[in-house]
């Protein structure tokens, strides 16, 4: 399948978000742990929640979580402290993505885990069991989503976990977001120094949780106001001259995202802070925010996301699109996401026409360089659902833009082009 995105005239939207799935995933084991009856509400209607909640609740011998990276850590740890011998398994890209570093913490506490297939990988054969140990140590560069695995487990292990990063410690916005999901359903887990975390066994109890909106799902529309706000500036230089103003000939665009908190638990919230630099003001109303072109644009980008790895596609392709050279920190994670994230950015950037670089696998930069584009480009995504939501608002700046595989936006952002279509994007079906 592939969907032609053609932008609008003029944008008035009131969105609703589709609920986090970092939250969701987190608040479902941790209510498994919980044994309980109260299941949180607002949940996530993505594919990484979904299964989550298919493997919780049916309890499967043989557990597939299709391309679901959340699910396949934090289960990996679930299932080792739950009684039973299970398989855990993905899709082929799944079976390529390592899991050696977690797999070797929880054997460390006690776990029984073993390798179906290839050592070091996905399909795991793991059988539930107490685990005694409570002090480990682990480099604090890993995927958060390996310590936040642990952690989760750490309050119904019998003495507690005591858990030491070493090195630099990375996403740890994503760390707290998880220590505090743990202390609203009941655990006792603090840091107790700058890199060790101690949770006691204190277990967990059943409560009334509601997750709110997706702030990685808001940076989309963040870019769409900032894209759009450029053109209007280019509109604006066009039309005025000296008789008359602009603003006949400008749409007023309006974007209202609902469901986001001024004081989110998510890291990725500080994407508003990096879109300001960008020109676009964020106004927390009762709904949630409404977005307004303020101030003008930065010349140069330069931003450590190494705690938001997640936001890495919107801010390369922004930027390249509103012509603001960047460079891009923090960003070792994005070899081993849904793809290779650093490849793919520097591959479809380079069809519209920019010359992205990679250094040392963790930065992207880039300095102004244009190549030739491609006529009708066509945006491969990878199966990934962030290079389609990323590469969709290029419609703004292009007249229109091509999506190979559109319907990977289901893994985060199932409704994502529904939304558009409801601000007035045209979207055309192959």
């Amino acid at each position: 399948m592939q969907y032609t995105v053609s932008a609008p005239a003029a944008i008035h939207a009131s969105i609703q978000l589709p609920a986090s799935k970092s939250i969701s995933n987190r608040a479902l084991i941790l209510h498994s742990l919980a044994h309980g009856n109260i299941l949180p509400c607002n949940l996530s209607d993505c594919d990484d929640t979904r299964v989550m909640i298919r493997a919780l609740d049916r309890n499967p011998e043989h557990i597939d979580i299709l391309a679901a990276g959340t699910a396949m850590r934090f289960l990996t740890a679930y299932l080792s402290v739950t009684p039973g011998t299970r398989i855990i398994t993905g899709t082929q890209r799944m079976q390529q993505r390592p899991i050696r570093i977690l797999v070797d913490a929880l054997r460390e506490l006690g776990a029984q885990i073993e390798y179906v297939d290839n050592e070091g990988f996905p399909p795991l054969r793991i059988t539930g069991r107490e685990l005694e140990k409570e002090e480990i140590s682990l480099a604090g560069n890993v995927s958060s989503q390996y310590i936040s695995a642990l952690l989760m487990i750490g309050a119904v292990l019998p003495k507690g976990l005591r858990l030491h990063l070493t090195g630099d410690i990375i996403s740890r916005p994503y760390i707290n977001l998880t220590l505090q999901l743990m202390r609203d359903f009941g655990a006792q887990a603090e840091w107790s120094t700058d890199n060790s975390i101690t949770v006691s066994p204190s277990g967990y109890r059943d409560v009334p949780f509601t997750v709110e909106s997706d702030w990685s799902a808001a940076s989309y529309w963040y870019q769409i106001m900032t894209l759009y706000s450029m053109k209007n500036e280019e509109r604006r230089m066009k039309y005025e001259d000296g008789a008359k103003t602009a603003e006949k000939y400008i749409p007023d665009t309006e974007i209202e995202l609902l469901g986001l908190f001024s004081r989110s638990y998510q890291g990725d919230s500080r994407g508003a802070e990096v879109f300001s630099r960008l020109g676009i003001k964020t106004e927390y109303t009762e709904r949630g925010v409404k977005l307004t072109k303020s101030g003008i644009p930065v010349e140069y980008l330069e931003e450590d996301m190494v705690d938001i790895p997640d936001l890495a596609q919107t801010f390369v392709v922004t930027c390249c699109l509103m012509n603001i050279p960047f460079r891009f920190t923090g960003l070792q994670s994005l070899k081993i996401k849904e793809t290779d994230r650093i490849t793919a950015l520097i591959t479809e950037l380079h069809k519209l026409g920019y010359v992205v670089r990679s250094e040392q696998d963790r930065i992207l930069t880039w300095d102004g360089e244009r190549c030739p584009a491609e006529e009708v480009p066509v945006i491969a995504t990878y199966e990934d659902h962030r290079m389609a939501m990323a590469f969709a608002p290029a419609c703004l700046v292009l007249p229109q833009i091509k999506i190979d595989e559109p319907q990977v936006v289901s893994k985060s952002y199932p409704t994502y082009w529904e939304n558009l279509k409801e601000a007035g994007f045209k979207i055309q079906t192959k």
